[in-house]
């Protein structure tokens, strides 16, 4: 060790060993953006031919999956959610699906994404209450498919969320084992351009955890027991 240190003392050792060290950094930085790039290519093609932006095209299936989204006090929901459960509604109203199941966050007694959306869906739509399940501990897309075939028996479904969280969702759910489609819903509320590009650079690296979850078969954070889509949506309620 002490021979070792005494060889970096000479500046052209010290240069060769600094040399090594950058151009081993720049290697490994280059296959980690190709690592990232090929994943997002992967399931971006994956997804693809099982995504539908008309609701006339979109193929029946029992359930519609409606991811979360961030949720404000008392009891208002983001734009992004709300264009997501409008979606959802629209499927069951038309007969695509017959149940809708809204997944979120409500892992804190302040903070609560599934019960927000059961509000705004009682004051927005006319529907029979037990059409609509909630999932209160889908803490992200993964855990929600998981959950969804766990915990509420789906095995077939219509994800309805937007064109940035797409690729990702159907991808999830097909390794999962589901048989599911994606429908993208109209977008009420434009976003502004700068905001899309976030998302796109945020899920570019969703994606990569993604791919990591299914293929390490990564366990969510609660199961529990089983609440049948096939049943009545009232048994999700807390």
């Amino acid at each position: 060790m002490k021979l070792f240190n005494r060889f970096l003392t000479f500046p052209k050792i010290r240069d060769f060993f600094k040399k090594k060290c950058i151009r081993f950094f720049l290697w490994a930085c280059a296959a980690g953006a190709a690592l990232i790039v090929a994943i997002n290519v992967y399931i971006v093609l994956y997804s693809r031919h099982y995504i539908y932006t008309e609701q006339k095209s979109v193929p029946k299936r029992y359930t519609a999956i409606v991811p979360g989204a961030r949720a404000y006090p008392n009891n208002v929901i983001s734009f992004v959610f709300r264009d997501r459960i409008a979606g959802g509604m629209e499927l069951l109203t038309a007969g695509t699906v017959q149940k809708v199941l809204v997944s979120g966050d409500h892992g804190r007694k302040n903070y609560d994404e599934v019960n927000s959306a059961l509000s705004y869906i009682r004051q927005m739509y006319a529907t029979d209450d037990s059409l609509v399940f909630l999932d209160h501990a889908g803490f992200s897309t993964y855990e929600t498919m998981y959950r969804a075939r766990d915990v509420f028996c789906v095995k077939e479904a219509v994800i309805v969320t937007q064109p940035f969280h797409m690729a990702r969702s159907v991808f999830i759910a097909r390794k999962l084992g589901l048989d599911a489609v994606g429908y993208i819903p109209e977008e009420k509320n434009p976003f502004s351009r700068r905001t899309k590009q976030y998302w796109q650079l945020r899920e570019s690296l969703a994606r990569v955890k993604a791919f990591f979850s299914v293929t390490f078969h990564k366990k969510p954070t609660y199961l529990g027991s089983e609440i049948p889509i096939s049943g009545d949506g009232r048994a999700t309620r807390d």
